[in-house]
């Protein structure tokens, strides 16, 4: 690779117009900055740009040859629908260089309006795989932001197979979540990290726990802020970032002041620029290093570029922390005030309303048919110490579930280069197992399965499900059923299933992650904690306990993965009835026993056996089996976003 000035694009942030003009008179290629409206940063103050600004901002950076890119990269809801339509119309008159999208809305209303500005994935789109990537370039999408999670050697071999281009978050804050799977700040306080309001509860101090005794495990550990993850900063890997074949280097930074954006990207123009006028003479600038390291907010990390983090990855201390957003508190129990008031939902009821409940082992699968299952979800993500589905598992349940329960097999949700080598001959091996359908959780299984199988295919609730429009992408894409996102309030659900032509399936009782994370945190806080020596330590059941009292399971699965729970279970028990028009009502027993999931099945089986009938909600309701789970339950129960009236919207 001959290298010259157009081989390599610094992209600067903007969140005002004097960081704008910071950013290309230090020598920035590009800036991303947002409207108004619609992007991943909508906290107040005199961020982001009006109409006018925008067009103003595009003309600014035409005239000194720098490209724009403006951030339409939240998730969006229905009632925002029309005002996101008007929006795409005037961006598409004043014609920024490209837009960033996360909610597959987006591309349907660019297909659907016939607009021209080309399209960037965000890196809230979580493309991880090169399936993803082959099924967006048939939605015209010119550039990826690739997951944070990605090492340079994958984002290589990423690159040459897929030939797209690619974007990387290079320098500044970071999230401890991948992209797109953390819904803890939407759920806890309506304000969603997917829609550009997060108050950040990964920087929130926490104890590490056993799960079982609340014994603290860390009491001489390296500090309370476990999910504090420090700030990305490549400078000292610019040589490593450019041979791995990065186009954009995007720095973070749309709150930031504009003395700190001129400080970081005339630093980096000038790392850059002397890399690739003389690649072999290259060393690092340790006078541009240390205006970097002086000036930094918190501590710096290469976090996975390199291979996977670990505790010195961490700001365990706290002290560098810029700011707190919020504390932590108590999760909501049934406090229903909002959702009695609403009105329930308008579509016609099946005769017979359909129950699905995803389940961890086999004898929780067939605990689950027994007692009214018309589906069970198997295989996927084993949470230590179950082990994987086998394929002689699968042909087990659907032996057993002939003639009374439908088997669909579902798949992890996150699927990088190992997960999707895995899934093609699994896949290939189904196709004589014969089940009735797969459940997929990203672009890139859909792809597989796709290409594979010939299987009814439904889409799992980490696709962010949040309108009507992301539903019709998702059906014209081949598939089934959807699952709805955890973070919709109940107005909010209403209407899309009111509006969607895709069956929509609703979560209404479980346990459920806040988080997905690719660290091992067990490992960060415990010395004595090393697989080698001692594989049992993956096998037990940790927990995060907050300063609110709130205990947050860890579940590791096999991957490695730590997928953190709510401290409460989701429960849409007592207010069923207002739950009408949905193609399935599913519980989460993965954290379940065999004999809780039986109970938790039976009892929803006969409250939606009831409703079905023509009972009135208070004769569904049966008190004394619901005491009964409550008591069973290994936690408490709450309602989750159903208490708010709506997950904050960005209009």
């Amino acid at each position: 690779m001959i290298l010259n000035r157009k081989s390599v694009e610094l992209l600067a942030p903007a969140g005002t117009w004097d960081a704008l003009v910071a950013g290309v008179e230090s020598g920035a290629d590009a800036v991303y900055l947002g409207g108004k409206h619609f992007n991943m940063r909508m906290h107040e103050g005199d961020f982001n740009f009006s109409d006018e600004m925008l067009k103003k901002a595009i003309d600014y950076a035409h005239a000194h040859d720098v490209r724009l890119y403006i951030t339409l990269n939240n998730l969006i809801s229905d009632e925002e629908i029309p005002a996101l339509r008007q929006y795409l119309a005037y961006l598409n008159e004043i014609q920024p260089d490209a837009l960033l999208v996360q909610d597959f809305a987006v591309l349907e209303l660019v297909h659907e309006m016939g607009l021209s500005i080309p399209l960037h994935t965000s890196v809230m789109m979580n493309t991880h795989n090169e399936h993803a990537i082959e099924k967006l370039k048939e939605y015209g999408i010119t550039r990826i932001v690739v997951g944070r999670e990605m090492t340079l050697s994958e984002l290589s071999l990423f690159k040459e197979r897929t030939g797209i281009e690619v974007e990387y978050f290079m320098h500044g804050d970071m999230c401890i979540s991948e992209s797109g799977q953390c819904i803890h700040s939407g759920v806890l306080f309506g304000q969603s990290g997917n829609r550009g309001r997060c108050l950040k509860p990964c920087r929130w101090a926490y104890k590490l726990i056993n799960e079982q005794t609340g014994e603290v495990l860390d009491q001489d550990g390296p500090g309370a802020y476990k999910l504090a993850l420090k700030d990305m900063c490549m400078y000292r890997a610019i040589p490593q970032l450019i041979q791995a074949g990065v186009f954009s280097f995007k720095i973070e930074g749309r709150m930031r002041p504009a003395d700190f954006i001129r400080r970081i990207v005339s630093t980096y123009r000038k790392a850059i620029d002397a890399y690739i006028a003389d690649p072999n003479g290259y060393t690092t600038d340790e006078a541009g290093w240390k205006n970097l390291y002086d000036n930094r907010a918190r501590d710096f990390t290469t976090t996975f570029a390199f291979g996977q983090p670990g505790k010195k990855d961490i700001g365990f201390t706290g002290e560098r922390e810029p700011r707190f957003f919020s504390h932590a508190v108590k999760e909501a129990g049934f406090q229903d005030e909002v959702l009695k008031q609403e009105r329930d939902i308008e579509k016609e009821n099946a005769p017979h309303r359909h129950l699905s409940v995803r389940v961890n082992t086999p004898a929780s699968a067939k605990a689950a048919i027994d007692n009214g299952a018309d589906t069970v979800y198997v295989g996927g993500e084993a949470f230590r110490p179950l082990r994987p589905w086998k394929l002689g598992d699968y042909a087990d349940i659907l032996a057993y579930a002939k003639g009374k329960a439908k088997v669909i097999v579902n798949t992890p949700r996150t699927t990088m280069r190992r997960e999707c080598g895995e899934l093609e001959q699994f896949f290939t091996a189904l196709k004589d197992i014969r089940p009735d359908g797969i459940m997929v959780s990203n672009l890139g299984s859909l792809k597989l399965a796709k290409s594979i199988t010939d299987f009814p295919i439904q889409a799992d609730v980490s696709f962010n499900l949040f309108n009507h429009l992301a539903a019709k992408f998702l059906k014209a894409n081949g598939l089934v059923m959807a699952a709805t996102s955890y973070e919709l309030s109940f107005e909010q659900l209403r209407e899309i299933v009111e509006s969607a032509e895709l069956p929509l399936e609703t979560i209404v009782h479980g346990t459920y992650e806040s988080m997905i994370c690719d660290h091992d945190f067990p490992a960060m806080s415990l010395p004595a904690f090393n697989e080698l020596d001692n594989p049992e330590v993956l096998d037990r059941h940790y927990a995060f306990l907050d300063t609110a009292g709130e205990k947050h399971p860890i579940r590791i699965d096999q991957y490695g993965r730590n997928h953190i729970e709510f401290a409460k279970d989701l429960c849409l028990y007592p207010y069923l009835a207002k739950f009408n028009g949905l193609a399935s009502y599913r519980i989460e027993a993965q954290d379940y026993t065999p004999e809780l999931t039986g109970l938790v099945t039976k009892l929803y089986r006969e409250a939606l056996d009831k409703l079905a009938a023509g009972k009135t909600a208070a004769d569904a309701f049966d008190a004394a089996a619901f005491e009964t789970v409550k008591d069973k339950s290994p936690r408490e129960f709450g309602l989750g976003t159903y208490r708010f009236r709506q997950s904050r919207n960005s209009i």
